[in-house]
């Protein structure tokens, strides 16, 4: 495929690459980044094209790797350099990691204290990680109740935790 024909076929879709794109990646800047990237390659794969029956829906395809390749390399140098700061403990995360451990014990116990069914439905909840549905299933309680149960435990748990 020559530069007119390339021009031809894949400059016109320009304006819904970069919507894409912007939807993609939030701002203006790294999404123009992006199309510039998605035109490259498609150019550096120019004379494969022509066996392409739809090249809008191509470019998109292609704009979108190049988008998620971009977001999932940001967000793993991300989590390097939280690792990083978090393998190098100091005093204060020592201390905040020690009250954390003190106060969800505090909560342990005062769950323990709670009427049956509030702790039954708390578990489940929350150490479970059970939907409503999945509750009611297991307890028989209705969607109501449960919403009512966990309300009232929470509040227990509130007042009792804050004195």
């Amino acid at each position: 495929m020559n530069a007119e024909s390339f021009k031809r076929m894949y400059l016109p879709f320009h304006q819904k690459l970069y919507r894409v794109a912007y939807r993609l990646m939030g701002n203006s800047c790294d999404a123009e980044d992006m199309v510039q990237e998605a035109y490259l390659k498609l150019w550096n794969m120019r004379d494969d094209l022509v066996d392409i029956r739809n090249p809008e829906s191509f470019s998109v395809i292609v704009l979108k790797n190049i988008c998620f390749d971009y977001l999932r390399s940001t967000r793993n140098e991300t989590e390097k350099e939280d690792l990083q700061n978090i393998s190098k403990p100091n005093e204060t995360s020592l201390i905040n990691e020690i009250e954390m451990k003190d106060q969800l014990n505090c909560v342990k116990q005062i769950i323990t204290r709670l009427p049956n069914k509030q702790q039954e439905v708390m578990k489940l909840r929350h150490l479970n990680d059970c939907s409503i549905e999945e509750i009611e299933r297991i307890t028989g309680l209705n969607a109501i109740n449960i919403r009512v149960l966990i309300s009232r435990a929470r509040k227990t748990i509130r007042e009792q935790f804050n004195i």
